[in-house]
């Protein structure tokens, strides 16, 4: 989404309906970035701070033609606090995960993976069923998806680090 000049500017001077506009406009693409490089339970939490932001500052905006890049780099900046403020510890030993598992009751790990799961965007989640569930190799995820190897690692490690950090956090391990 392209922002006019005129209604940046118009908003930078305190129109409210301008600034109500550009917001109104820009959500769909922050909410669409959030989703993908935000943890699942901080993406709503990193938007609105973004946008708070961005309403206090908007005069500071000078390349008007810029405004949806200045809003991506708060909104990266909220998800990385967000991110740290949380201090969820995704590098656990292999020995530390799987103390975790083995005190974690059945029934409760179950649950926690199912909520885990629900909270995985599309993409993430499609990668995670594929490798974890159908058992299909990565060449066989990447030929099914279009798409080249390296992405489909890169993005199956990530589905798991949400995995992860959803698990870790909804334990309140650190």
């Amino acid at each position: 989404m392209k922002a006019p000049a005129s209604l940046i500017s118009a908003a930078q001077t305190g129109d409210p309906f301008a600034l109500e506009q550009l917001i109104s406009n820009s959500y769909p693409d922050l909410r669409r970035y959030a989703q993908k490089h935000c943890h699942a339970s901080h993406a709503e939490d990193a938007i609105q701070e973004t946008l708070l932001i961005a309403t206090r500052n908007i005069r500071s905006l000078r390349q008007l033609h810029s405004w949806l890049a200045w809003l991506v780099t708060i909104l990266k900046r909220q998800c990385h606090y967000l991110f740290r403020a949380f201090n969820i510890n995704v590098h656990l030993t292999d020995a530390e995960w799987s103390e975790f598992i083995e005190r974690t009751p059945t029934h409760s790990l179950k649950t926690e993976l199912i909520a885990a799961l629900e909270s995985l965007p599309p993409h993430y989640l499609e990668i995670i069923l594929l490798r974890d569930f159908e058992e299909l190799s990565i060449a066989e995820i990447a030929a099914r998806l279009n798409e080249n190897i390296p992405a489909i690692k890169s993005r199956l490690h990530r589905a798991r680090t949400l995995m992860r950090e959803y698990l870790l956090s909804s334990a309140d391990i650190n």
